[in-house]
């Protein structure tokens, strides 16, 4: 039962720090990076659907996107989606392809994308530290209904407690490497 609960606490850990991940794959460098565009959605046929499921986005080089679409007529409206998606990114429409140009980051919004960072790192740090209450709470319900013992649920306590601690180290480590990607020039 106490392996079951430390399981479960690691596996949501774990799942916390891939959404910080990709929350950071979205925060926009000086360099090129598809991810930009994942939150992206396309008018297509009535529905909004993924950016990556109408075109195809690849890196043309350090500063560019290129983006071809699966169906040439629904370039227009890839262009417009982008445009509309408040990421102040401005595609070329080459006919039968968007080149998007990367703008260098300013100072001022190299330090508002690290505002951004450090904030989704924090919104991870906390869902760490719930999925440890929700943990410890499930110990002290099974010493409640003496399935375990005390010094079990302390010892289980100890154990998660250093999960815990290991994953809030892991998101530092992230803002941090985040942090010197945004303040590269």
């Amino acid at each position: 039962m106490i392996n079951e609960i430390k399981k479960d606490a690691q596996e949501r850990m774990k799942k916390s720090l891939e959404s910080l991940q990709q929350a950071f794959s979205r925060i926009r460098t000086g360099a090129a990076n598809p991810q930009v565009l994942a939150g992206v959605m396309v008018p297509y046929y009535g529905a909004d659907t993924p950016i990556n499921q109408v075109a195809n986005v690849t890196v043309k080089d350090a500063r560019t996107l290129q983006v071809v679409a699966f169906e040439r007529n629904m370039l227009g409206a890839v262009d417009k989606a982008i445009q509309s998606a408040g990421l102040n990114l401005n595609p070329t429409n080459l006919g039968e392809l968007l080149l998007i140009s990367m703008p260098a980051l300013t100072e001022e919004t190299r330090k508002g994308f690290t505002k951004q960072a450090r904030d989704a790192a924090e919104d991870g740090r906390i869902a760490v530290r719930n999925i440890r209450r929700d943990a410890l709470g499930q110990l002290k319900d099974l010493v409640k209904e003496k399935e375990i013992s005390e010094d079990e649920e302390r010892r289980a306590a100890d154990e998660i407690q250093k999960l815990t601690d290991k994953f809030v180290a892991e998101i530092e480590v992230a803002v941090k490497q985040k942090e010197a990607d945004l303040m590269a020039v």
